[in-house]
């Protein structure tokens, strides 16, 4: 009774297995099957050459070439040079006043000099001057020191030629308006604190750029992978159709099994082609920023990205986040740094409301020398000389006293003042004649309005600030927030990303060992082949957005500069 059980079971299962072949015997003969057309890559425009790229370098050459940056570089440095310029209005300054004069002048007085007629005089002059201003307490000082020769023939000098000599020292120093704080320390306050403006400019433009150049490594990455999986998707579509071929030979499967794996593997590679395009396109955009012009031969070079994303990075707490945002951020040295400026604008306006009050000094010592001319018939007594004797010598017939002779002067020249100009100067470190003075200058507005109101505007402005600044604040704390949130949501996506392809590669797997045994058809094969690979898509796309978000929380702390071991260089030092 066994043995025709099975003898029966084993004829119905023959039966089964014959049925599909008899049927397809029977039926008529259909159209051929479709060409095989398989996948052909085409070769991208330009590219010619491959280069293995890592993050590493790219940040360095998108540094190294990026015109915006070149830019800030040459901002800082005008603004040390604008320090330079500031600090230059202390410098002392030298000056010379010289001449060489000949005077001839007409003189028709008696007593006037000359015995011709006129007067020739001749002089050689020079007067170096120092001057300057203190950068301390806003004083300015003034020291010259005057030498001339003088010659000339009228008959009244007594030393010809003579050589004069002078120092003269001036002193200004403010009392109460510009003691201290004037409007060139403020102009070299106001520089120092532009070399720091740029400075937090120049480091917001590396952050950004830097960032930029990891988003688009991360794009090309994804790119790159991307098309990898497309084009393992058309692989796997052509070995299904070369399957389903062959099962087709066999009179296994019908002919539309054949088509329908066919238009699966010409969808695949409509997806290669475009996946193509988009990786030529993330390839250009980060190649426009690592190369320095368009002639450079990386743009004729495929990139291939070799750095993994790192998909187990910690995440600040939010609110060590946030401190350290608030903390480091670029924004906020920038408007704390207008703060300070607007500080120092009001300090100036309040200072030159107040009233000038300056102390003044002079201090003056002279020295003299020259040849000494023998004395001559005196004009003033020459013309009573007759007079004179004429009474005397009637006084003498009198028996009374004569009168002597009219003295107007001594024709002698002391002694200290006969030599030349080294005598002259001798004189003058004597210090034998000296003048000093000392005094005080006031000028005291009434109302001085315009002060006043140029003190309310820039306290205004302060305010201002203050109200820019919070808002900055308020935004940096959102994008901070914001930031985190996408990273936490880009790790779970790429976790769900790795399970989904995990489980779908598994149940491809599970789907085409059905259909090899019989008990699954071509459509659900396909269908699985279409989720595997979409699966494989979203999982790069994850990472990819893994090290954008990352990227992007770094921005939002500002540790980018810091997580990629960036040198800015030293800071300037300015004193």
């Amino acid at each position: 009774m066994k043995a025709y059980l099975w003898l029966i079971l084993s004829a119905a299962v023959m039966s089964a297995q014959q049925a599909p072949a008899l049927i397809v015997a029977n039926e008529p003969a259909g159209p051929a099957l479709p060409p095989f057309r398989p996948l052909v890559v085409p070769a991208r425009i330009g590219v010619m050459g491959k280069s293995s790229l890592s993050l590493a370098e790219v940040i360095g050459r998108v540094l190294d070439n990026d015109r915006d940056l070149a830019v800030s570089r040459i901002e800082r440095q005008e603004a040390i040079f604008n320090v330079s310029g500031a600090q230059g209005y202390y410098d002392p300054r030298v000056g010379l006043n010289a001449h060489r004069l000949k005077s001839v002048t007409p003189v028709s007085s008696l007593i006037g000099g000359a015995a011709n007629g006129k007067i020739t005089q001749k002089e050689l002059y020079a007067d170096p001057q120092l001057s300057g201003v203190s950068p301390w307490l806003g004083g300015s000082y003034r020291l010259d020191f005057a030498s001339a020769r003088q010659s000339t023939d009228s008959t009244f000098v007594t030393l010809n030629p003579q050589f004069p000599t002078s120092v003269n020292l001036n002193l200004t120093q403010p009392l109460w308006r510009g003691l201290r704080y004037d409007d060139n320390r403020h102009r070299l306050q106001v520089a120092r604190k532009n070399v720091q403006l740029t400075d937090q400019q120049f480091r917001q433009r590396v952050i950004e750029i830097t960032t930029q150049a990891i988003q688009a490594y991360w794009e090309l990455d994804f790119a790159y992978r991307n098309a990898g999986v497309q084009i393992e998707a058309v692989r796997l579509a052509e070995q299904q159709d070369q399957s389903n071929r062959r099962q087709v030979t066999q009179g296994l499967l019908a002919r539309i099994d054949v088509v329908a794996a066919q238009t699966q593997v010409a969808t695949f590679q409509q997806n290669v082609y475009t996946a193509l395009e988009n990786l030529t396109r993330a390839e250009n955009a980060l190649k426009a920023l690592m190369a320095p012009n368009r002639n450079d031969a990386i743009w004729s070079t495929e990139l291939i990205p070799t750095t993994e994303v790192d998909t187990h990075a910690s995440k600040p707490v939010l609110s060590d986040a946030v401190a350290m945002a608030v903390k480091q951020r670029p924004e906020i040295a920038q408007s704390s740094i207008s703060i300070d400026i607007n500080r120092l604008d009001l300090r100036l306006i309040r200072e030159q409301a107040r009233p000038q009050i300056d102390a003044v000094a002079t201090l003056t010592t002279q020295g003299l020398a020259g040849r000494p001319i023998p004395p001559g018939p005196n004009p003033f007594t020459g013309s009573t000389t007759a007079i004179i004797n004429s009474l005397n010598t009637l006084l003498a017939q009198s028996g009374l006293p004569a009168v002597p002779p009219i003295n107007t002067g001594s024709g002698t020249v002391p002694p200290i003042f006969v030599g030349g100009y080294g005598q002259s100067l001798d004189n003058l470190r004597s210090g034998g004649f000296s003048t000093a003075s000392i005094g005080v200058q006031m000028s005291i507005p009434l109302r001085n309005r315009t002060a006043h109101a140029a003190s309310a505007v820039s306290a205004a402005e302060g305010k201002r600030l203050q109200y820019l600044r919070e808002q900055i604040e308020m935004a940096i704390e959102a994008d901070v927030r914001n930031s985190l949130q996408a990273l936490a949501s880009a790790e779970a996506r790429l976790d769900s990303a790795m399970l989904a392809s995990q489980t779908a590669d598994e149940q491809y797997e599970s789907e085409r060992r059905q259909f090899q045994a019989g008990t699954s058809s071509v459509f659900l094969v396909l269908q699985r082949q279409t989720d595997l690979i979409a699966a494989r898509s979203r999982e790069v796309r994850a990472k990819a957005d893994v090290g954008r978000a990352a990227a992007d929380v770094d921005r939002a702390t500002a540790q980018t500069i810091e997580k990629q071991h960036i040198e800015l260089g030293a800071a300037s030092e300015i004193k």
